[in-house]
């Protein structure tokens, strides 16, 4: 589709709720076009959508799709669908009945990418939190710029901030194998893992799915640090914590701390400056090189981004202290594979270390894991259970599907077994609610509660404040 036709378009996205979508559909409302579409479940993005003029449909049935298509006659209608919507679908499946034009959101973004210089984000792990970063250096330091995330990014309030500007900030996902559809000026991968088991059947042909993006990109920004990048790729434009040696762009940190990071800034091996930044963990310090060199990159000047980088912060669900009940400090994480969980469980080591308060000198640290995915539980038990027993208590609870079927009838005591031949603390717990009408048995004063996952597992905060109001 060719971008001069955006305004004469209609366009239905069939399952409208989920962040990535709902970023889409709001960038395109503010491109002009007229917009609509489906969702099981209302949230914050669907009212926000609601709110800008899009029409919402509460259910997913045939009936919409007719509506729509009476209602657009004058325009180019397309059905937007991302990769987690099931063939069986009524709504698509009746799209495709009628011969309909059907298209797949990572189209839509890549059409929306052609209007900027893109600066494209991807990699197995910290892609919003380098987003939210390098959208932040880039509104303050060139105020030029627009962003389509993952997340929620606090200097916009919202997953997609889409103008007329220069630059536009865009998050690629490689989960489905779509991330060959995208061309960017600026490519930026974050590191390699592999992930992602209902599509990719081992780690080669992740690998591979990363050289698609690659190559449509115009330039490179790799992450010397990750053995599996560093030895996949080239590109002369890398960045590195640990030397500042052969890179373009390092940050060797000096002092790491729960409130803030200090480190020494350096360009082809050159001290240039030492930076404070206001964030912790050392991953998150690679997230925030990675911005500070594609911002170099595109010409923004050092000292801009040096007197700019104190506003720095990090996205929803990203280590997010929702808050305290009855000296209980309850944070947020979207961790959902090993390798995020133990970053996430160092960075609450940090936080329990230099506690300040010394009335509570053994603090617990209190893992609550809600697995995401049959295929990852499957595929990862023995590693999922290897970093999570480094809590001092574990819960887990069910998996949470994500419309995957269960043919082989994994659970979560797959994960609980493996974890009580290390850490005998370790609990299944069924559900939310459950751990919320046993809170203060399951927890004491003092703890530090990381609660983990990719699904709904962000709404215990909501239930356990229902509970206690």
């Amino acid at each position: 589709m060719d971008k001069e036709l955006l305004p004469k378009s209609h366009f239905h996205f069939i399952g409208i709720g989920g962040i990535g979508m709902s970023a889409l559909a709001m960038g395109l409302l503010k491109k002009g076009c007229s917009v609509s579409g489906s969702d099981l479940i209302k949230n914050n993005e669907t009212n926000q959508l609601e709110y800008l003029g899009a029409i919402i449909f509460t259910s997913q049935i045939k009936q919409n799709i007719e509506l729509v298509t009476s209602k657009f006659t004058n325009k180019l209608i397309n059905f937007v669908v991302s990769s987690a919507i099931k063939p069986e679908n009524e709504e698509l499946s009746y799209c495709r009945k009628k011969n309909l034009t059907i298209k797949h959101r990572s189209e839509i973004l890549a059409l929306l990418m052609q209007s900027y210089t893109t600066l494209a984000v991807a990699g197995s792990h910290g892609k919003t939190s380098t987003s939210t970063f390098l959208s932040t250096l880039l509104e303050l330091c060139t105020h030029n710029s627009s962003s389509i995330t993952g997340g929620i990014i606090p200097i916009y309030n919202s997953n997609c901030h889409l103008d007329n500007t220069k630059f536009l900030v865009a998050e690629v996902d490689e989960s489905d194998g779509t991330i060959n559809k995208y061309k960017s000026d600026i490519g930026i991968i974050n590191n390699i893992d592999f992930d992602h088991c209902d599509h990719f059947s081992h780690l080669g042909e992740v690998i591979s799915s990363f050289k698609d993006f690659a190559s449509n990109s115009k330039k490179l920004l790799l992450n010397f640090d990750c053995e599996i990048t560093r030895k996949n790729f080239y590109s002369d434009s890398k960045w590195s914590n640990k030397t500042p040696i052969n890179v373009s762009y390092a940050l060797i940190p000096t002092e790491i701390n729960k409130s803030h990071t200090i480190g020494k800034y350096y360009e082809n091996g050159n001290f240039i400056s030492s930076l404070n930044i206001p964030i912790p963990g050392l991953h998150n310090l690679s997230n925030i090189t990675a911005a500070i060199g594609a911002s170099r990159m595109v010409g923004v000047n050092f000292i801009e981004i040096k007197k700019n980088i104190k506003y720095l912060k990090l996205p929803k669900k990203r280590f997010e202290f929702r808050g305290q009940i009855d000296e209980r400090n309850i944070y947020d994480d979207y961790a959902h594979h090993p390798n995020e969980i133990k970053e996430t469980i160092k960075l609450g080591r940090l936080f329990i270390k230099q506690k300040s308060n010394n009335e509570f000198q053994n603090s617990r640290l209190i893992a609550i894991f809600q697995p995401h995915r049959y295929s990852r539980v499957k595929q990862f038990a023995k590693e999922f259970a290897e970093e999570l027993s480094k809590a001092d208590v574990i819960y887990v609870t069910s998996i949470y599907g994500a419309g995957e079927g269960n043919k082989d009838k994994i659970n979560s005591t797959i994960i609980t077994d493996l974890i009580y031949e290390q850490n005998k603390n370790v609990i299944y717990i069924n559900n939310y609610y459950e751990i919320t009408n046993n809170f203060y048995k399951l927890t004491q004063q003092g703890d530090l509660i990381l609660n983990m996952g990719a699904g709904d597992c962000h709404n215990f905060w909501s239930i356990l404040n229902s509970k206690n109001n």
